[in-house]
């Protein structure tokens, strides 16, 4: 019913409640709370919820949210990568989440890339924009190597640090 997709090395589909415990981890992690920020899913029926309640809704009214990567090699399910209609970004943004043992060997950009690929021509969108703290080099890198580029800073709703703000227009639209 939903879009999926495929890179190379991995197969994306829409994150599902049987994805649960994937969210946990990746929200458990130190790098996650101190970049992205401390969601409170201490537990997978935590996550469970969240995934009733901020992922899937979406899905079902905008036909695209969160996605799981799972690697081809093995099956293995290794992190989200999303399209997100966040609450103080004026558009959808990009955003993604590894287990720690799959970063640093490209995952992140493939799964971005393709899912970048599918914003501009499968849902037609006019922009993509991504944010990241200031001190989150890495996610920086990514988003100037998906070709966004840094408009500025902005703050969320209910947050006190200033973030950066990068957008990539849909050149076809």
């Amino acid at each position: 019913m939903y879009l999926k997709f495929e890179t190379e090395r991995l197969f994306i589909r829409p994150t599902s409640e049987e994805d649960a415990e994937l969210i946990q981890q990746i929200m458990s992690t130190p790098k996650f709370i101190k970049y992205v920020g401390d969601r409170k899913i201490n537990s997978i029926e935590d996550a469970k919820k969240y995934i009733q309640t901020k992922m899937l809704p979406q899905l079902h009214k905008l036909g695209f949210s969160s996605y799981t990567l799972i690697t081809k090699t093995d099956g293995n399910k290794i992190g989200t990568c999303g399209l997100f209609n966040r609450e103080g970004i004026d558009g959808i943004d990009i955003g993604f989440g590894l287990l720690p043992q799959y970063e640093g060997v490209g995952y992140a950009y493939e799964a971005s890339n393709r899912l970048m690929k599918a914003a501009f021509e499968d849902f037609k969108l006019k922009a993509i924009k991504g944010i990241t703290s200031k001190e989150n080099i890495s996610s920086q890198r990514l988003l100037e190597k998906l070709g966004l580029e840094m408009t500025g800073t902005t703050k969320l709703p209910d947050e006190n640090e200033e973030i950066l703000l990068y957008v990539k227009e849909n050149k076809s639209v």
